[in-house]
């Protein structure tokens, strides 16, 4: 999977380039530690809030 230049991910997408698992992606957005938006049903992560959660920053506004 070629992750550089995603503008988004899906909650699989996001686990499998984090390598957290489901659980741990879904307890860090009920925190507000990880900031999600909802496209027609679909749950998606912007790349730039992964990559800050990973790097352990504030999550973009």
């Amino acid at each position: 999977m070629n992750t550089a230049n995603k503008l988004g991910y899906s909650i699989r997408e996001a686990c499998q380039a984090s390598s957290l698992g489901k659980t741990t992606i879904y307890n860090h957005i009920a925190a507000g530690r990880l900031r999600v938006t909802r496209v027609g049903g679909r749950t998606i992560v912007p790349a730039e809030n992964l990559h800050a959660l990973i790097k352990g920053e504030a999550t973009p506004c």
